[in-house]
């Protein structure tokens, strides 16, 4: 009996195709220096957003963690990856709350669809600044059904509120599905990487960007990290 639950178990491995050998690639982002200081935002003109906020809210184009993290990084695979014609069928939201954007920073695969929501009680005028994309601007009232949106070329397009302009945030498209957004931990994590050699990006609306090439030969852990140097304010 048991020579024969061996043989199943052999010819199963014969049959179910072995997974993949997969890296990851993970790492921290900070800066050196003094970053700029944040003022906070008069939202008196607009009170039904201002109520939302127990206290006032600041600017997020630099925001930073504990131990000099930075946040809001877009950090993704810019070579190596394979997957530039895979595009996910879910959409990303890209939301209006508070009369702010939330996230501040939102990725998608070029083609994916990116759907745009106010969820405030007051009008907005969704306005991307695309270059090499079409640029679009359109009013959005409360209520109204989602703004949805497509992307063909990779680029990193800044969003304004024609009506606010206070409201700025970013639509990172890109040509993978192989990124990460850092939190206020400063952290990123790249997963389901095949073995191969790999260039890592990280984009910061204010700082720039900063690459570092990677190799993953197999089932392992390969620690990338970023560090942006931010003149004194």
């Amino acid at each position: 009996m048991r020579n024969k639950q061996i043989l199943i178990a052999f010819l199963a491995l014969l049959v179910v195709p072995c997974p993949l050998f997969a890296g990851t690639v993970t790492g921290k982002v900070t800066y050196t220096g003094t970053p700029p200081r944040q003022k906070p935002i008069n939202m008196s003109e607009e009170p039904t957003c201002a109520k939302q906020h127990a206290t006032p809210v600041t600017a997020e184009n630099v925001v930073t963690g504990p131990n000099n993290a930075l946040a809001n990084v877009v950090v993704y695979v810019s070579a190596g990856a394979d997957d530039e014609g895979q595009v996910p069928q879910q959409a990303v939201t890209f939301e209006q709350k508070g009369c702010q954007y939330v996230p501040h920073v939102v990725a998608i695969h070029t083609g994916q669809e990116l759907k745009v929501v106010n969820g405030d009680q007051a009008l907005h005028n969704v306005h991307p600044l695309a270059k090499v994309n079409r640029q679009w601007n359109r009013s959005q009232p409360p209520g109204a059904p989602p703004i949805s949106e497509r992307y063909d070329k990779a680029e990193f397009i800044p969003v304004r509120c024609n009506v606010h302009p206070w409201m700025r945030g970013y639509i990172a498209v890109l040509d993978t599905s192989h990124f990460d957004i850092t939190k206020g931990g400063g952290e990123f994590n790249l997963p389901n990487l095949p073995p191969g050699k790999y260039t890592i990006t990280a984009w910061h609306e204010e700082f720039g960007t900063q690459t570092a090439d990677v190799t993953i030969t197999g089932n392992e852990t390969k620690d990338v990290n970023f560090r942006f140097k931010v003149k004194t304010y």
